[in-house]
């Protein structure tokens, strides 16, 4: 009985197909099917213990196995939506032009806004900005997301003196805690460990979840079994992924496993994932996601 604890939402996700309604905004209209655990934390939502059936728990589990696989149940934007999510991809997309890939990495939303005011880029619209910040305060619980958001504020920002760029890598990590623990998997592994993704702020993240979306016909359930929802990412707040150096992008598959640096850092005691095989956080297995911050 402890397992199927966890599962108390799926209850909810599993109702009927959903989409955007015409005149409502992200935060209304989809979620109503799951509204009755809206204000409460992850952790609240599994304490309410709710008898789920073997079919329902394997239904949970086909979803995360077959994580870029579009289900009925998934929730997708409808026409007008998918347009703002084009627009402000093209526009993220020439911010991360201008700005460069490490910048881009760092920049906030006002900073995105300020750039493509200062450029050559179209400025947001009104209506960009107000989907972007409705996709940032919708409660990622109604896609099927159930872990914890570290970052609260829309306009949230990344001191640079709090991060340091990795030398020949590309990517920050956090000084402190996460740059210690990266020290000390690198004096263990030596060179064959990789960085390949560190310190993301809120725009990074948009650009990630909706390029995501994007490239799934605007399937944000789907996305964010692969991706956290903006805000909902522990990259903004000291996580990291590590890889094998030239195995390119197989390190964000389960082939990772394979390799020499995922045994290293399995036999080392430093592989603290944050999103083991058979988690009930809705988000797929990440074998290369390493955990610093437990909450």
């Amino acid at each position: 009985m402890a397992v199927i604890a966890c599962f108390t939402w799926i209850h909810n996700i599993y109702a009927a197909p959903r989409k955007l309604k015409k005149k409502e905004s992200l935060s209304r209209a989809p979620f109503q099917k799951n509204n009755r655990h809206g204000k409460l934390k992850s952790s609240q939502r599994q304490e309410n213990i709710t008898t789920l059936t073997e079919e329902e728990i394997r239904d949970y589990f086909l979803k995360m196995r077959n994580f870029d696989k579009p289900f009925p149940t998934d929730i997708i934007l409808q026409a007008k939506e998918k347009a703002l999510l084009d627009s402000s991809m093209a526009k993220l997309t020439a911010i991360q032009d201008i700005v460069g890939h490490g910048r881009f990495y760092l920049l906030s939303v006002d900073e995105a806004i300020n750039v493509a005011k200062r450029s050559s880029i179209e400025n947001f619209s009104k209506k960009e900005i107000l989907f972007l910040e409705e996709l940032f305060y919708v409660d990622a619980s109604n896609y099927g997301f159930m872990d914890k958001k570290p970052l609260n504020s829309f306009t949230a920002t990344i001191p640079q003196h709090n991060v340091y760029k990795v030398p020949g890598m590309g990517n920050f990590i956090y000084k402190g805690l996460a740059q210690k623990k990266w020290a000390e998997i690198q004096k263990i592994i030596g060179k064959d460990v990789v960085l390949t993704s560190g310190v993301r702020g809120i725009i990074k993240q948009f650009y990630l979840f909706l390029a995501k979306a994007q490239k799934h016909n605007g399937n944000l359930s789907l996305a964010s079994r692969s991706l956290a929802p903006p805000g909902y990412s522990f990259h903004g707040i000291g996580d990291f992924d590590v890889g094998q150096r030239g195995f390119g992008y197989r390190n964000f598959t389960a082939d990772f496993t394979t390799t020499s640096v995922y045994k290293q850092l399995s036999v080392s005691g430093y592989l603290s994932l944050r999103y083991p095989k058979d988690n009930f956080l809705g988000v797929r297995f990440e074998p290369w996601h390493v955990k610093v911050h437990s909450s």
